[in-house]
């Protein structure tokens, strides 16, 4: 196993350990969070290689976990998985699909550890082109306050952005772009934007720098039910599918 690909493993896997360490913290989340260990530990077990059709030819410990142990939509939906449809997807000629973002995100990250051009459309991350689907806040160095910043939900590159500023529309207006949080979970937040009704959720990593943002997310699914009971709608899913 290479370095790049030892990198990735190590990397799912550790978000695997806490998933299933924040079952016992936070029951209401219970099934997600385990199903979301599962998810990492079959992406960690995946055979990487820059080559797509080798790498596709690999894939068949997720779609079987997905199939087994995924929620019925989801599991019914790996039984019928095509390559066809993962191209497709890898392409940027699909929209929004789960399963293949689940299934391409060990190759994507993979491409990244190793400084391989991707060759997808661009879009809002400039490795991969995928979108963000979480924002932390880290510490900064200087006394501006903490960095905002973005996560790429297929390749897991960061990028920084401004604080005060819809990552969707680009509104900066901050009567237009409300925050709204949660008592039982503190640094958890749904940022929205009342201009093109979409948000992002941030947690804020100055707080606990353990949490790993895309899985803590899911300790939080009721931000995300209120917020779209609201009208708003999440930039790019988390790994519960909301």
């Amino acid at each position: 196993m290479g370095e790049a690909e030892e990198r990735v493993a190590r990397a799912l896997e550790q978000r695997g350990a806490r998933a299933q360490t924040l079952v016992e913290k936070f029951p209401a989340a219970d099934e997600p969070l385990r199903f979301a260990a599962g998810l990492y530990r079959a992406q960690a077990a995946v055979r990487l290689t820059a080559d797509f059709g080798a790498f596709a030819e690999a894939v068949q410990p997720v779609i079987r976990f997905v199939a087994s142990s995924g929620p019925p939509g989801v599991a019914a939906d790996a039984r019928t998985f095509s390559r066809d449809r993962l191209s497709a997807y890898w392409g940027g000629l699909s929209e929004f699909d789960y399963l293949s973002r689940a299934v391409l995100m060990p190759y994507a990250r993979f491409l990244r550890e190793s400084g391989v051009p991707p060759g997808r459309p661009e879009g809002p991350c400039k490795v991969c082109g995928g979108a963000p689907w979480i924002a932390t806040r880290r510490s900064a160095s200087s006394a501006d306050g903490a960095m905002r910043m973005l996560v790429c939900a297929l390749c897991g590159f960061e990028w920084q952005t401004a604080r005060i500023r819809c990552p969707a529309c680009g509104e900066e207006d901050p009567k237009k772009l409300p925050v709204f949080s949660a008592q039982e979970r503190l640094g958890a937040r749904i940022e929205a934007c009342e201009t093109c009704r979409g948000y992002v959720k941030s947690i804020d990593l100055t707080l606990d720098a353990r949490q790993i943002p895309e899985v803590d997310d899911l300790a939080t699914l009721s931000l995300d039910l209120w917020a779209s009971e609201q009208g708003f709608e999440r930039l790019e899913p988390g790994l519960a599918g909301i």
